[in-house]
C-alpha cells in the first residue's frame, strides 16, 4: 500500500439494482455474492460483483463473517489500569501526519480507526471495522464500502461518508507529496452515495493489486472539527481532531508526557473484532532525553514496560533490585514478522557514492562477526536479504519464474545476477580488523579511483580526500559505530562522526543532508504499491527511501508485484527485486533480532496463544489489578 506518513449492525446496502445471489469460493471459505444488474448498465457495472465482511488480496481469509472473537485474545480480559512506555527525545506536535513539520509525539495516530483492520494471525487479510461489508467487481476497478451506522467520533458525533470523503480529499491535498502523487494516481472518483455508502473508482491503469487494501486502509477524521478549527494535516499542531478509536488524548505535556485515555462511549467495543482488546484505562509516555535515561528510569517504576533494544543492556544490566525481588518480569517472546532491512545507509545523492566499488570498499570495513560477539554478546544474526525470510529472500542462482521476470530486465542488469549465488553479506575474522577484508577494500577503492597518498588518506585523481560524515543521534550507539569508523580510517577514509539531538536530526535526514546513516527500511509479508515508495525512482527522495535508491529494473520487477495473481507469483517478483538490490549494495547490512525482548512490572498478562505477527502490549494485553495493588504494597511502584 501507499504509506500514510509514520486502525453487528445492519448492512446499509444501496438500492441501485435487483440483486441475483451467487457463491464466491474464498480459499477455504464459501461466501455468496450478488450480483447486480441494472438497465444501461456499463459493462463494469454487471460484472460480478463481491460482497464481503473481509477481503484479502489472494483469496484466503481465516475468519468467517460470524466469527466471535480473534483467535489469539482473550475476549474476557479485564478492562482497567494503565500501561506506561517511554520514547527518546521529544516531540512539539500530536499532528502525525506533518512528518515534514515538527516532531510528531508517539502513538499520536492512536486516536484513528482504519476502514478495515487487520489481524496477527493472518498475512493480508482485511476485516470491516468501520464499515459492514466491502463490494467490488473481480478486476477491483472501483469498490464501496457500506458503513456502520453506528459509528461514532470521541466528541459524540456520528461518522457519515462525508467524513471518509473529506479524509480522502485532505490526504490527496496535504499529506506528504509522494502519498498525494501515489493516491493521485491511483484513485480517479470518489463520492458518498448516501450517508452510509462511499464508493472509490481506481485508474484503469493503475496495478490492479493493491487498489482495494489501499482504501481499506484509509483513516477517516473528522470533517466537521477541521471546518471548525481550519487546522491543516500539514501543519505541525498539539490540538488533535477526535478519532473513532478506544482511545483519546487525556493530556499533553510537549516534549515530556503524554496520556491516552480510553474513551468510555467508544462505539465498537463489543464488536467481535474488538473483544479481548484495548484493555488499559490509559497509556501513558514518558519521555526521556535518550535510552540510557529511559532504562534508569525504568528501573526506577517510572514507568512499567519497556522493549529492549540493546544487547547489552539485555545480557548485562537486567540484574537491578526489582528484578532481584520478582517485581520485574524479564521475557523473551518469539516473533514472527519480518525484520526491517537495517544497516548502515549510503546517501547514493552524493557523487562519492555513486561508484559501486566504493559502496562496497566501505562496507567491507565494518565487522558484522566481531561486533556480534565482543559487542553484542552474540545475541543477534546477520542480516542477508531486504526480506529476512523464506517466504521473499532470494536464494541461489534465479529459477523458476523468479528467472523469468529477472529476464525482462536483463539489458538492464550485470550478469553477475544470474551467473552467481544472491549477494550475501561478506564474513570477518575474530579481530576489529580483518586484514583480508582491508586488502580488499583496498583493491575496489582504487578500481574506483582512490589511491593513498604519504599521509595515508585515499584521494582521487583530483587531489581530493574521500570524506565520509557519520550521522547520528542516539549516544548508545558510539560503541557499535566507532570500531566501524576506526577501520575506515584504516583503509583511509577521512570520516568524521557527528552527533546531533534528534530534532536536528530529523531536520537533516527530511532533506537528505547526511552522507552515511543507521537506517532502516521497512519489510513486510505481502508486498504491494508501498514497494514503489520505498525503492521506486519517482520516489527517490522520499522519506520512506533514505539512500535514495533508483533502478529502472526495480521499478519494471514492481510491476510484477502489483500484478501479481497469487502470493507465488507476488513472491517471486519480490525474490527478484531482493536479489537485484543486494547486489547494488545501497547499505551495509548489519544485525537483526528476530525476537521481541519485553521487561514489565508483574502487573500485566497476556493471553497464552500470542499470535506470529504481534506483540499486542497495546492492544491484547490487560492489567491484573491484584499484582498492582501487591507491587504497590511492597514499595516497587509509587502509587
Amino acid at each position: 500500500m501507499i504509506q500514510t506518513p509514520k486502525v453487528p449492525a445492519k448492512a446499509q446496502t444501496p438500492d441501485r439494482a435487483a440483486p441475483r445471489l451467487t457463491c464466491w469460493f474464498a480459499g477455504s471459505l464459501v461466501g455468496c455474492a450478488v450480483v447486480f444488474a441494472a438497465a444501461g448498465a456499463s459493462a463494469q457495472d454487471t460484472a460480478e460483483v463481491i460482497i464481503s465482511h473481509g477481503f484479502n488480496e489472494y483469496g484466503d481469509l481465516k475468519y468467517g463473517p460470524d466469527f466471535a472473537h480473534l483467535d489469539y485474545v482473550n475476549p474476557d480480559a479485564p478492562k482497567g489500569g494503565e500501561i506506561s512506555v517511554s520514547a527518546d527525545g521529544s516531540f512539539d506536535s500530536m499532528n502525525p501526519f506533518a512528518t515534514l513539520s515538527g516532531t510528531p509525539g508517539a502513538l499520536s495516530s492512536i486516536m484513528y480507526e482504519r476502514m478495515m483492520d487487520t489481524t496477527d494471525d493472518e498475512v493480508g487479510s482485511y476485516y470491516c471495522l468501520l464499515c459492514t461489508t466491502l463490494e467490488y467487481p473481480v478486476d477491483q476497478s472501483w469498490v464501496i464500502f457500506n458503513l456502520r451506522d453506528d459509528v461514532t467520533f470521541s466528541d459524540g458525533t456520528p461518522m457519515t461518508a462525508e467524513d471518509v470523503v473529506f479524509t480522502h480529499e485532505i490526504f490527496r491535498e496535504q499529506a506528504t507529496p509522494s502519498f498525494r502523487a501515489g493516491i493521485s494516481q491511483l484513485v480517479t472518483g470518489w463520492e458518498a452515495l448516501d450517508d452510509y455508502t462511499v464508493k472509490f473508482t481506481f485508474n484503469p491503469e493503475s496495478p490492479r493489486r493493491g487498489r482495494v487494501s489501499q482504501m481499506a486502509n484509509a483513516i477517516v477524521m473528522s470533517k466537521a472539527w477541521f471546518e471548525e478549527t481550519g487546522a491543516r494535516m500539514d501543519a505541525s499542531s498539539l490540538q488533535t481532531s477526535p478519532g473513532t478509536g478506544p482511545y483519546m488524548v487525556g493530556n499533553v505535556d510537549p516534549g515530556r508526557q503524554i496520556i491516552y485515555q480510553r474513551n468510555p462511549d467508544y462505539w465498537g467495543r463489543d464488536l467481535p473484532l474488538n473483544l479481548g482488546r484495548a484493555n488499559f484505562d490509559r497509556i501513558r509516555v514518558e519521555y526521556f532525553a535518550d535510552s540510557s535515561a529511559g532504562f534508569e528510569a525504568f528501573k526506577a517504576g517510572e514507568f512499567t514496560f519497556r522493549r529492549e533494544s540493546s544487547s547489552i543492556n539485555w545480557a548485562t544490566s537486567y540484574d537491578f533490585p526489582a528484578i532481584r525481588n520478582g517485581w520485574v518480569v524479564q521475557d523473551t517472546l518469539d516473533d514472527g514478522t519480518p525484520p526491517g532491512a537495517s544497516g548502515f545507509v549510503f546517501n547514493l545523492r552524493r557523487e562519492k557514492f555513486q561508484d559501486r566499488n566504493v559502496r562496497l570498499a566501505l562496507g567491507l570495513m565494518y565487522n558484522g562477526e566481531w561486533t556480534n560477539e565482543n559487542l553484542q554478546y552474540g545475541l543477534f544474526q546477520q542480516r542477508t536479504s531486504f526480506w529476512e525470510n523464506d517466504r521473499l529472500r532470494a536464494t541461489g542462482l534465479p529459477e523458476g519464474r523468479e528467472l523469468e521476470m529477472l529476464e525482462t530486465v536483463r539489458d538492464q542488469l550485470p550478469e553477475e545476477i544470474f551467473t552467481e549465488d544472491a549477494f550475501m553479506p561478506h564474513t570477518s575474522g575474530d579481530r576489529p580488523l580483518d586484514r583480508a577484508n582491508l586488502r580488499r577494500a583496498l583493491d575496489l577503492i582504487e578500481q574506483a579511483g582512490f589511491t593513498p597518498g604519504a599521509d595515508g588518506l585515499l584521494r582521487d585523481e583530483n587531489g581530493r580526500t574521500l570524506d565520509v560524515e557519520f550521522l547520528e543521534t542516539r549516544q548508545a550507539f558510539d560503541r557499535i559505530i566507532t570500531p566501524y569508523i576506526e577501520n575506515l580510517q584504516r583503509l583511509g577514509v577521512n570520516v568524521t562522526y557527528t552527533r546531533v539531538d534528534p530534532s536536528q536530526y530529523q531536520a537533516r535526514t527530511q532533506s537528505n543532508d547526511f552522507d552515511m546513516i543507521y537506517g532502516v527500511y521497512g519489510a513486510g509479508l505481502q508486498e504491494g504499491t508501498g514497494l514503489t515508495q520505498r525503492y521506486g525512482c519517482e520516489d527517490r527522495d522520499d522519506v520512506f527511501n533514505p539512500a535514495g535508491f533508483c533502478s529502472a529494473a526495480v521499478d519494471t520487477l514492481a510491476e510484477f508485484v502489483t500484478g501479481a495473481g497469487d502470493y507465488d507469483e507476488m513472491a517471486a517478483a519480490v525474490q527478484a527485486i531482493d536479489r537485484v538490490m543486494r547486489y547494488e549494495y545501497f547499505m551495509v547490512p548489519t544485525w537483526y533480532l528476530g525476537q521481541n525482548w519485553v521487561a514489565y512490572f508483574d502487573m500485566f498478562e497476556y493471553p497464552e496463544n500470542l499470535p506470529e505477527f504481534g506483540l499486542g502490549h497495546l492492544d491484547y494485553w490487560w492489567f491484573n489489578q491484584e499484582k498492582h495493588d501487591a507491587l504497590i504494597a511492597a514499595g516497587a511502584l509509587r502509587r
